[in-house]
């Protein structure tokens, strides 16, 4: 490279000895030509040729990659042709790498590069050169632009920057099936020389695979290669530049190719018979034994299907693929029974899953085996009849009642004989025995469905040639019922009635309960008893559903005469044998509102319209008796006091002694002060009013009586007034008697002959006095809106 830049450099002194350019931009000239000079024509004059002023002259630089020299690589020369070798042009350079990469001699115009270039790290630099006076430091010309390239040397070898490789390829493929494209990338210059012509080869691989020296494409080399006898291959491939002249530089890879499986081996049975020892006494679905056939094919072309040929004893077995081993596992489908058959033999199959139809014609891909199965003997333990024992009894059946039996056999050659016994653990034990050699269950106790309807208990049985050889069996025994119990009403029910019921009406819907075990269909009838028929203000509707209503057959009730009736119902079931009972159920009279609704049911509302208590009545009646016997003692004692008497006294002296007030109007356990009335309003309103205590209630203060009456005279008068009034219960003559003086200072004791009215009286102090009052309150507060008239 160094003698072609000096030859370069050469031919350009040759040429031109400076080799100017026009001050005008030219296209730059190529190594080696003589630039063209530009011809000027004037207009008007014979045309000739004159020489253009030129100021640049320099062709494309080169400098040459990787100099290791001592001195500076020279890469050229710059010249003006206003330099007249004076000294009075310098020349600057400007642009990529200047002063750094490229320095200039400022007087002769040399350039050289000052440190080692690499191509693939920089291709070429761009730099601008000028020519200045000195003395004037003006441009002598146009700043030039002008390019320095950095000439490639084979310097990189070739790299493969995807390796390694990793292939695959099916085995048994045909020679050049395709199995991989290799790339090798050289980083010099691919447009100068052979540096980064790469040409690939197998340095390791062959004869099984070949390369494409110019492609690098990977193909087989060998037919029917067969992953089973070798699966990994591991191909070395070298790419070398300057195509692969000696000299050239060179890179390796490694591919690593593997043989893919296909379905090119049927499965084969290492072995033609198969043979297996089972105990009898395998479960049902249990593994007995295990075959395998091999193919050496892998994955899915590897899976194996097993049948079992249909023949003899094939009918008992089954079998099925463990996916993990590809074994055939072998089930018991029945019991086995050593004494009935020892030995059994069939024919399994073992197939391909997944087929290549390639390889049809190699054969069928399946192979036989025969599997012989011998069946051992064991001891078993007796075998019971049933796998499960119902028996059925009705309750109170006698202790010792034999219900039913079970039975267990000992199927061993050497049969043994059988004991059975009642699980001790279970529940049944106590209620129920079993014969130890019969196997027959009978009753130990008196059982009772109502307590426990059914019962479930085990029966062990156990031979006696190996007690440790037991088998187990529930019983399941289920109590029957006996119609022992009549049906009764099921829930206590409160009955009423309104006053003003109509009839036909129902007043209560009633069911009924069995303590028995009831059947499918049992029904229960209502109906009214023989007693209570005769003439029944009730009667009894069946409505053949298991419920009856009570039905009203009169056209009102009345709780002054009659507050409570009871109405019996007989209730019978539908077993046998019928169970009868009669129901006795209260019906209650009350008042009721206009649409039915029960306002009370009190039975002091009976006597009283505005419903007193039953503690007050009480104390009224308390009160009327003690009056009575006051009265009749003071009665007494005036007569004797009459005969006496000499000369008229004052009336009020004789109060003493009849007019007893106990211990004052505080004193409420002798009587009620309040039943008495004032005669001054007697006399003037001469109609019976009732009597409401209000002993509670301050008396008001009445003016004196005006007129002095003697006691004797009012007494007889009172009593013919009420004697002929047929009306007035026998307390009202209590009125009689209430007389305290025509000149009390005290007025009357009582409100109750008030000359105020019945609104005037004010009840609401009543509900002040507690809950013990509280009726009293209610009955004297609805006084004004009750009408008599409307009891019924």
């Amino acid at each position: 490279m160094l003698t072609r830049n000096c030859l370069s450099l050469l031919l350009w002194i040759l040429f031109d000895g400076g080799l100017l350019t026009p001050l005008q931009p030219q296209p730059q000239q190529t190594l080696g030509t003589e630039p063209r000079e530009n011809v000027i024509h004037l207009p008007g004059r014979r045309s000739h040729f004159q020489r253009v002023k030129r100021g640049w002259v320099w062709n494309q630089f080169f400098v040459l990659e990787e100099y290791m020299g001592s001195e500076p690589q020279y890469v050229g020369k710059l010249h003006s042709d206003l330099d007249k070798g004076e000294g009075t042009v310098k020349y600057t350079l400007s642009g990529d790498g200047a002063g750094t990469v490229f320095t200039i001699d400022e007087t002769t115009g040399d350039i050289h590069a000052i440190r080692s270039l690499d191509r693939e790290e920089k291709p070429f630099y761009t730099l601008r050169a000028q020519a200045v006076d000195i003395e004037t430091r003006k441009p002598l010309e146009p700043e030039s632009e002008f390019i320095i390239k950095v000439q490639d040397i084979n310097d990189n070898e070739p790299k493969f920057l995807d390796g390694p490789y990793v292939a695959s390829v099916p085995e048994m493929s045909p020679v050049g099936a395709y199995v991989l494209q290799v790339k090798a990338t050289d980083a010099d210059d691919p447009t100068y020389g052979n540096s980064a012509r790469v040409v690939y080869s197998i340095l390791q691989g062959q004869p099984y695979f070949s390369i494409d020296p110019k492609t690098g494409i990977i193909r087989t080399a060998l037919p029917n290669m067969d992953r089973e006898v070798k699966e990994q291959y591991q191909v070395l491939i070298q790419a070398k530049d300057m195509g692969g002249q000696l000299g050239g530089l060179a890179g390796t890879t490694v591919v690593n190719i593997t043989l893919s499986d296909v379905n090119d081996n049927p499965p084969r049975f290492p072995k033609s018979i198969f043979h297996l020892k089972v105990p009898e006494s395998s479960p049902v679905g249990s593994a007995i034994g295990r075959i395998r056939a091999v193919d050496p094919d892998f994955g899915q072309n590897a899976e194996i299907e097993y049948n079992i040929v249909p023949g003899d004893g094939g009918n008992l077995f089954d079998i099925v693929t463990d996916e993990d081993t590809q074994e055939g596992v072998i089930k018991l489908k029945k019991p086995l029974d050593f004494e009935t058959k020892k030995a059994y033999t069939f024919k399994v199959e073992a197939s391909n899953l997944h087929l290549d139809h390639r390889f049809h014609s190699a054969g069928p891909f399946k192979d036989t085996a025969t599997v012989k199965i011998s069946v051992l003997d064991v001891d078993e333990p007796p075998v019971f009849s049933k796998p499960l024992y119902t028996m059925e009894v009705y309750e109170d059946t006698p202790v010792g009642t034999i219900i039913g039996a079970v039975t267990a056999q000992d199927l061993d050659v050497g049969s043994s004989a059988v004991r059975y016994f009642i699980d001790w653990k279970s529940d049944g034990d106590s209620y129920f025995t079993i014969d130890g050699t019969e196997g027959t269950i009978a009753t130990n106790e008196l059982l009772d469905r109502e307590s426990t309807a059914q019962y479930n208990f085990s029966i062990i049985a156990s031979k006696v040639s190996n007690p440790l050889l037991t088998s187990k069996v529930n019983i399941l025994i289920n109590v029957l019922d006996v119609n022992e119990f009549p049906p009764e009403i099921s829930v206590p029910y409160e009955t009423a009635v309104c006053e003003n019921a109509k009839p036909g009406q129902i007043i209560q819907i009633v069911s009924a309960a069995d303590r028995d075990l009831s059947p499918a269909g049992q029904q229960f009838s209502f109906r009214l008893s023989p007693e209570a028929a005769i003439k029944p203000n009730f009667t009894v509707r069946d409505f053949r559903n298991n419920t009856a209503g009570i039905e009203t057959r009169r056209n009102g009730y009345s709780r002054r005469q009659q507050e409570l009736y009871f109405l019996p119902v007989v209730i019978e079931d539908s077993s046998y044998p019928v169970q009868s009972s009669t129901n006795t159920m209260t019906i209650r009279v009350c008042r009721c509102d206009s649409d039915g609704t029960i306002l009370s049911c009190n039975v002091e509302a009976i006597f009283l319209p505005v419903g007193l208590s039953t503690g007050a009545l009480i104390a009224i009646l308390l009160c009327i008796v003690i009056l009575l016997v006051v009265l009749y003692v003071a009665l007494r004692r005036q007569r004797k006091k009459d005969t006496l008497m000499t000369s008229k006294e004052d009336i009020r002296d004789n109060v003493i002694h009849y007019d007893d007030e106990g211990g004052g109007e505080e004193d409420t356990q002798a009587f009620d002060i309040g039943a008495l009335r004032n005669p001054t309003a007697v006399e003037e309103n001469k109609i019976r009013r009732d009597i409401k205590p209000d002993s509670l209630c301050l008396p008001r203060q009445r003016p004196p009586v005006e007129d002095s009456t003697d006691i004797r005279d009012f007494i007889h008068q009172r009593l013919q007034e009420h004697d002929l009034d047929p009306a007035a219960p026998p307390y009202d003559s209590l009125a009689t008697f209430a007389y305290e003086g025509a000149g009390s200072l005290a007025g009357s004791l009582s409100s109750i002959d008030s000359l105020a009215t019945d609104a005037d009286q004010d009840y609401d102090y009543l509900a002040d006095w507690g809950p013990r009052f509280k009726v009293l309150a209610d009955m004297f507060g609805e006084e004004e809106s009750y009408n008599p008239d409307k009891v019924t």
